[in-house]
C-alpha cells in the first residue's frame, strides 16, 4: 500500500486480491457465496471484480 493517502488509483478496486484472505471473505459476504467457493472461482475465472460478479451469479442461477 501506497503511504501517501492522497494517491488513490482505481487499478486497485478491480482485482481482487488472492492473497489477501479478508478481500475473499469481504466480497463472499457481500455477494452471499462462502470464502472457499470465491477461491474456487478466482482459480476458474480469474480475480477481476466483475468477472467474479458474474461468476457469482450464474452459480446462484445454478441453485
Amino acid at each position: 500500500m501506497d503511504d501517501n493517502k492522497k494517491n488513490r488509483d482505481f487499478l486497485d478496486r478491480d482485482r481482487l486480491s488472492v492473497d489477501q484472505y479478508h478481500e475473499a471473505e469481504h466480497f463472499a459476504r457481500e455477494h452471499g457465496v462462502s470464502p472457499s467457493q470465491v477461491s474456487r472461482l478466482i482459480k476458474k475465472s480469474g480475480n477481476d471484480r466483475m468477472s467474479l460478479t458474474q461468476a457469482v451469479r450464474a452459480l446462484r442461477d445454478r441453485k
